[in-house]
């Protein structure tokens, strides 16, 4: 038999979730949003997140720093285990702001400066202020982290490191219904260093895509963007550093000379052909 206070008890534990359920199906005063570029993302991008926050109560929001009443933060789960992730620097989760009645922000910021993002699987984000002690959310967003399909790749020796090795792969994805070429670049050896990996742009699988390592430090990628279009985009790569340089488009000569020669002919109106009876052959 149940205790006559244990039934109170759990009869007040429900009554108090049933409140809390229905004070947060209420339209809010305060509203959170969080906005991702894309669903799919490769090893070693940065993730970058805009939070919107929307200001319509009579309180101000004050989250400018530390000690402020109000804070806003992000919280990221792994897909499988809904683990949540502990925060890993002082560095505010978004940067400090504050928001008088009817005012709004948005604001960016990167996962990678909160979460040690390293596992290439599925997870779900979402932004959270925390206001007079209550928790307005976003709606969770999910993305994945994949390893890319490979198409490429080159490994640079520094003759001052000795035991240093810089591995370069290409590596192509679908994004926005388009197939694009990324660039991962990751040391071994003496140094486990992984570094951003860079969105190449555009990519068609007609022509070999290549990535060169130059001995002077330079890093070369040279891949089919379009039918008469490369793109070619260098990097500085030293010891210490991996840093994007340029990035140009040039126009394949044989298939742009091409298009080029029946441009003209359209805009000429093209060539008659020679009128005839149908029984002359001559």
């Amino acid at each position: 038999m149940i205790p006559k206070t244990f039934s109170r008890l759990a009869l007040l534990a429900a009554a108090s979730v049933c409140f809390e359920i229905h004070a947060a199906a209420k339209p809010s005063e305060l509203t959170v949003k969080l906005e991702l570029r894309t669903g799919d993302y490769i090893e070693g991008e940065r993730i970058a997140a805009v939070v919107d926050v929307a200001n319509a109560s009579p309180d101000p929001i004050d989250a400018r720093g530390p000690d402020s009443p109000d804070k806003l933060v992000l919280e990221l789960y792994r897909a499988s285990d809904r683990f949540q992730y502990e925060k890993v620097s002082d560095k505010p989760y978004v940067e400090s702001f504050a928001l008088l009645s009817g005012e709004g922000q948005r604001m960016e910021t990167y996962f990678a400066e909160h979460f040690p993002i390293v596992e290439s699987t599925r997870y779900f984000a979402r932004a959270v202020l925390i206001h007079n002690r209550m928790r307005y959310e976003s709606s969770l967003k999910s993305f994945s982290i994949v390893p890319g399909l490979r198409c490429g790749g080159a490994m640079q020796m520094f003759a001052d490191r000795e035991g240093l090795r810089r591995e370069f792969e290409l590596v192509h994805w679908g994004r926005d219904q388009v197939e694009h070429i990324f660039l991962k670049a990751k040391d071994a050896g003496t140094s486990k260093q992984v570094w951003v990996t860079t969105d190449l742009g555009p990519y068609m699988s007609v022509t070999r895509p290549k990535v060169s390592v130059l001995p002077t430090g330079e890093v070369v990628t040279l891949h089919r963007s379009a039918r008469d279009a490369f793109i070619r985009t260098e990097f500085w790569s030293l010891p210490d550093a991996f840093e994007f340089n340029m990035h140009e488009l040039m126009l394949d000569p044989d298939v742009a000379g091409a298009e080029r020669v029946k441009e003209l002919y359209k805009e000429s109106g093209g060539i008659e052909p020679v009128k005839k009876a149908w029984w002359k052959f001559w």
